[in-house]
């Protein structure tokens, strides 16, 4: 009864009505489960559309008035249905992007190694950037939580002589962080996962999902975990569970839910990637998974590499995908659920 009861006790995320948020606790307490392998993904008849073919590298995140922003060549672009792709914010130097249950803008910037956040009256506040005194290595993906904690991934690929985060033995760090609303900061993950890379709270508050992809070894991990989360941002790190393993494939990257708490994963590679990554078993594409790890649906996007999906719309009902600078969207049969903004009819 455990997770049954934090429902009634915590703040809601603002786009959760009472009825779905008490069906989502009897799915995740597992009352429900075998019914999600029976509810349909995507919307009937709907099939994965290019939107634009360069530009979309990473984020993305939709905005009801000004469409859907996304990271890319160095800058924080922005899109609409028949209209140009613009840039919103010059050399933002940014990857990971949300918006948080207020609507603002969060960002993580590995070009700059911090945390920002773009206030309502178009100023910028700088969350965090450096974790004592010692500077991120690059700040990835970003997620919120309903008492507005915020954690991000702090992974490091590529060139490594510049990390400054390392343990009392020298290792080096690739963690994950906790920013509280009083601005405090925590290392709430430090060695228990291998690269982490993107990061999400679950629909329900309960967990936190963070993607594991060290694509720069041939024997790095590639991985799903769920952890155990606390209202205060803590996490249960003897709670870790393993949620599904991509093996010699591109491993997991950017994830989003819908409102039944299924998690939607881009991950896996089109092309060989010799020694690193293998096209097989897991193709590029949406990987698409129940609160407790069962594999549900694959949605195949041709384009390498497959970054990050988010939610959008007003009915929060199209899956706008990120891969190798081009912009897919897809139809989905059940709405996200995100931070903000809530679904309108």
């Amino acid at each position: 009864m455990r997770r049954l009861c934090r429902f009634t006790q915590e703040k809601r995320p603002s786009n959760f009505d009472g009825l779905r948020y008490a069906c989502l606790a009897l799915l995740l307490v597992g009352c429900q489960s075998p019914s999600l392998t029976q509810l349909p993904i995507w919307e009937t008849g709907s099939r994965p559309v290019e939107r634009i073919s360069q530009g979309a590298g990473e984020g993305p995140a939709w905005h009801p008035e000004k469409g859907v922003l996304f990271s890319g060549e160095g800058s924080i672009l922005i899109w609409k249905p028949d209209q140009k792709v613009q840039a919103l914010v010059k050399d933002a130097g940014t990857n990971g992007l949300l918006f948080d249950h207020e609507g603002r803008l969060l960002t993580c910037e590995p070009l700059h190694r911090r945390v920002r956040r773009l206030e309502s009256d178009g100023s910028w506040t700088t969350l965090t950037a450096d974790y004592h005194g010692l500077a991120y290595n690059t700040p990835n993906d970003i997620t919120v939580d309903a008492a507005g904690n915020i954690f991000f991934s702090d992974p490091r690929y590529g060139d490594r002589d510049s990390m400054e985060m390392r343990d009392a033995s020298g290792r080096a760090i690739e963690g994950v962080y906790c920013i509280r609303p009083n601005g405090t900061v925590d290392r709430v993950i430090t060695h228990e996962v291998d690269r982490p890379n993107g990061v999400l709270v679950s629909a329900d508050d309960s967990f936190l999902y963070v993607a594991d992809n060290n694509n720069n070894q041939s024997d790095g991990a590639r991985k799903l975990w769920r952890f155990d989360k606390e209202v205060d941002g803590s996490l249960d790190i003897s709670s870790q569970k393993l949620i599904f393993d991509w093996k010699t494939s591109r491993g997991p990257d950017g994830m989003t839910q819908d409102a039944l708490g299924r998690i939607y994963v881009a991950a896996g590679v089109n092309r060989n990637k010799l020694p690193y990554e293998t096209r097989l078993p897991y193709p590029a594409g949406i990987f698409v998974f129940s609160p407790s790890g069962e594999w549900l649906g694959h949605l195949p996007i041709p384009h390498d590499e497959v970054t990050n999906c988010a939610f959008g719309d007003p009915d929060l009902r199209t899956l706008y995908i990120t891969a190798g600078g081009h912009l897919w969207t897809i139809r989905t049969a059940y709405e996200g659920a995100i931070p903000w903004p809530a679904p309108t009819p």
